[in-house]
């Protein structure tokens, strides 16, 4: 059920991220103060929002599967905060190329927005170490499920550090008075961002259909076998345990 419009999904992503980088190389101009190094500035901030926005979408379904006790939400919030933390050390590793261009150093630490950043990962950096914790499925869902909420609430915070921020604040794109950007900067900002989000839903979409499909081999598998049980992944195992019965859900 995850690869439908998958095909689409990647074609729409590859064109977006393309027209991405031919904006942000041959349209947008050079920054007056950084030169051509601000020009990370359209991977490194949309690559951000879009972590952070991970995070908050893997509470949400963490949410969702307390409510339903469903264990696809179990799966899907793992995948969006795995595919997250991906981002958020792609962030990181931008943050300091970035700060070394522009300010000498390779970390800033009275810079608000790189230190709340670095807070909401290390805290994440837990989210699969305490999954690989617990041995028993469906507490190690629930547990999970609770930390995810918990720190998802924490990542607003990394938003108002920015529009709070006096010292060595990153441009404001999307402020209420336009943003500080020129026309040309923002148009590249925006497919940039666009390209993104796309990246992260095509991942998405391309892990949920790989372990989907997993669950249902080894239904099927077991059906074949004439073994009726329900199948439970063995030993420890920090993503989401495979329990589908011989005959696999669809829905």
């Amino acid at each position: 059920m995850y690869g439908k419009g998958l095909r689409a999904l990647s074609l729409a992503t590859t064109v977006v991220l393309t027209a991405a980088f031919a904006l942000v190389f041959f349209y947008a101009p050079n920054d007056a103060d950084q030169g051509f190094v601000q020009k990370i500035f359209y991977v490194h901030v949309p690559m951000a929002i879009v972590a952070l926005c991970g995070f908050i979408a893997g509470g949400v379904m963490a949410i969702a599967y307390l409510r339903t006790r469903a264990q696809k939400w179990d799966m899907r919030s793992y995948v969006a905060i795995h595919l997250s933390l991906i981002l958020g050390l792609g962030v990181l590793l931008t943050g300091a190329i970035w700060a070394k261009a522009s300010w000498g150093h390779w970390w800033v630490w009275n810079e608000p927005t790189l230190v709340s950043f670095l807070i909401i990962f290390l805290l994440y950096a837990c989210y699969q170490p305490l999954r690989f914790s617990i041995e028993d499925p469906e507490r190690q869902a629930r547990y999970a499920s609770v930390f995810a909420i918990i720190a998802g609430a924490f990542v607003p915070l990394n938003f108002l550090a920015v529009r709070l921020a006096q010292a060595y604040t990153h441009p404001r794109v999307l402020g209420t008075t336009g943003g500080s950007l020129p026309g040309d900067m923002r148009l590249t900002f925006l497919v940039a961002l666009a390209g993104m989000v796309l990246l992260f839903v095509t991942l998405w979409k391309y892990e949920m259909t790989s372990k989907h499909a997993a669950m249902q081999l080894r239904a099927l598998r077991r059906k074949l076998a004439g073994d009726e049980e329900p199948i439970r992944a063995a030993g420890r195992n920090a993503a989401p345990a495979a329990t589908l019965h011989a005959r696999p859900d669809t829905h």
